[in-house]
C-alpha cells in the first residue's frame, strides 16, 4: 500500500484537533506502539488509507470499513459494519451505547494485538466482502428514536430551532439525537443542544 502522508502526520503528531497536537500528551502518542500494530493489519489487508474527521480511515471503492483511533483509555479498531460482523470471539463491542452499525476492538495493550492480529485479520475480511455484497445496516428509522426532554424544551422555548431540526435530512437528524442522547448529564445535553443550535439553523448537520 502506498503511505498516505496525512495518514502519517497522524501517527507522528495526532489529530491535531486539541490543545497536545504532536505533544507526549496526545492520545495518539500514548498508543504509539499499538496503533503502530494496528496500522501495519489494516494496511496488509489492501484497503485505501486516508483520513477522515481527523483519525486514519481506511476505505474500500470509496467506503468505509474501518478507523483506527486513540482514546485516554484505549486505542481502537472501529468497523463501521461491525453489526453485521459474526464475531465468533466476541472481541467487538458497540461503540456507544446508541451505536447501531459501528462496532469497536479496544486494546490496551501491544500483547493483547499481537494475540488477535489473525482474528483482526479475518473480521477485517469479512468487512471487506460485505462491501463486496453491498450490505447495509438495517438503521432505526428516525421516527423510532426518542427526543431528549432537554431539546423538546429548546424546540418548545424555539419554534425556529423545531422548524430548521425537522426541516433537516434524517441522517442529520440521527446524528443530533444520538449525540445529545449519549450525554449522561442532563447539563451536558443542554450545553451540546445549546452548542449545535447555529449549525442546526443553518442546515447543517454534526459533522458538516
Amino acid at each position: 500500500m502506498k503511505q498516505n502522508n496525512a495518514a502519517q502526520n497522524y501517527f507522528d503528531e495526532g489529530c491535531g484537533r486539541c490543545a497536545f497536537h504532536a505533544t507526549p500528551q496526545c492520545k495518539v502518542n500514548t498508543w504509539k506502539k499499538e496503533l503502530a500494530l494496528l496500522r501495519k493489519i489494516a494496511q496488509e489487508s489492501g484497503l485505501l488509507e486516508l483520513v477522515k474527521w481527523g483519525a486514519a480511515c481506511y476505505t474500500f471503492e470509496q467506503r468505509n470499513v474501518i478507523m483506527l483511533g486513540a482514546f485516554k483509555q484505549y486505542c481502537v479498531m472501529s468497523f463501521f459494519k461491525g453489526a453485521l460482523l459474526k464475531d465468533p470471539d466476541n472481541l467487538l463491542q458497540k461503540a456507544g451505547e446508541q451505536s447501531q452499525a459501528t462496532r469497536v476492538a479496544r486494546f490496551t495493550n501491544v500483547k493483547d494485538i499481537q494475540r488477535t492480529a489473525s482474528i483482526l485479520k479475518s473480521y477485517l475480511q469479512e468487512a471487506i466482502d460485505l462491501e463486496k455484497s453491498n450490505a447495509k445496516v438495517v438503521l432505526k428509522k428516525i421516527e423510532e428514536y426518542e427526543i431528549p426532554a432537554e431539546l423538546q424544551t429548546a424546540f418548545a422555548t424555539s419554534p425556529t430551532l423545531k422548524a430548521a431540526f425537522d426541516s433537516l435530512t434524517p441522517g442529520r437528524r440521527r446524528g443530533y439525537l444520538l449525540h445529545f442522547s449519549q450525554a449522561k448529564k442532563s447539563e451536558t445535553r443542554s450545553e451540546r443542544i445549546k452548542k449545535c443550535t447555529p449549525q442546526i439553523l443553518q442546515g447543517k448537520g454534526l459533522q458538516d
